[in-house]
């Protein structure tokens, strides 16, 4: 999902799963395949710090999850803790996070 409204939408239509790092909201799509957006606020971090968490998030999506989610729009939204976590907590949050969503 590229469009702000759409995520937005999701955002505010869909359900709800906060973890300690992460937070999760879906909502049913009509598209056959997962739809996912990734937001990392700026938290005063660097632009160089919020593009390598997006990196991450993104990667471990693509690598590990998005196989196992169904057809849904998904956004997974980064907490400031994000930044400091480490790329196996971040493959944790995400695994228990879409397991509540499946």
């Amino acid at each position: 999902m590229a469009r702000g409204s759409e995520l937005t939408a999701c955002w505010e239509e869909g359900r709800h799963w906060r973890g300690t790092h992460l937070e999760f909201a879906w909502r049913p799509t009509r598209a056959h395949h997962p739809r996912v957006g990734i937001i990392v606020p700026r938290f005063q971090f660097t632009a160089v710090a919020r593009n390598r968490l997006r990196r991450r998030l993104r990667e471990l999506l693509r690598r590990e999850l998005l196989v196992r989610v169904p057809a849904i729009d998904l956004v997974v939204r980064a907490k400031r803790s994000a930044y400091a976590a480490s790329f196996a907590g971040l493959r944790a949050e995400l695994t228990g996070g879409v397991s509540h969503v499946t």
